[in-house]
């Protein structure tokens, strides 16, 4: 049974991924996924929108920040303060507030907290899942911490993807190398890049 609905989730992706070239999968947690695109929104304290993104679904939010920000000022909107999620705990972000003089309230995670890591920026971490996302849109299966906890400076939280949906993906070439046996992406965590 699991094997069919596997069979059935996995034409339905392709089936729609043929339709339109541009929406991709998103998730909303570790169970719950959608295609399509999303919509990322800036809004006052008065819930009145002063900023839309619309994006692909596999996209994350934090890196959409600087763009609602930009928006949103042109739009007349002064902004002393950001509130988000621990999405937008970027250092991009950070750094953008910093210039601004805004004060960005926000978690700080290890996973998002750390920066791109080695493919560039293709892989975007969803923090309703706790995991990375290849360009495609698949949801990472596991994550895996490597080092030793407080001795050294290389830990990294290594995520690991199903080589077996990577062999058949449509965008495979660029993050998978054929006959790979697992796919990862690791992320160096910097535990002092944030302290300030």
């Amino acid at each position: 049974m699991n094997l069919l609905k596997e069979t059935i989730e996995d034409t339905k992706e392709y089936y729609l991924l043929s339709k339109d070239d541009e929406a991709r999968l998103g998730h909303k947690s570790i169970y719950s996924n959608f295609f399509g695109y999303k919509t990322h929104l800036a809004m006052t304290e008065e819930r009145i929108i002063t900023a839309a993104v619309v994006t692909t679904g596999e996209k994350g939010n934090g890196p959409e920040l600087p763009r609602l920000l930009e928006i949103s000022q042109r739009n007349g909107i002064e902004v002393n303060t950001i509130i988000g999620d621990a999405a937008y705990s970027g250092k991009e972000n950070l750094q953008l507030s910093k210039e601004q003089d805004i004060d960005i309230i926000a978690k700080l995670t290890p996973a998002v907290s750390q920066g791109c890591g080695k493919e560039g920026g293709l892989f975007h971490y969803n923090k309703d899942a706790g995991m990375f996302v290849c360009p495609a849109g698949h949801l990472a299966i596991r994550k895996a911490r490597q080092g030793k906890k407080n001795i050294g400076q290389n830990r990294a939280d290594t995520y690991y993807f199903d080589v077996e949906k990577c062999k058949v993906c449509p965008l495979r070439e660029g993050c998978y190398k054929e006959g790979s046996k697992t796919k990862t992406y690791s992320i160096t965590i910097k535990s002092e890049l944030h302290k300030e």
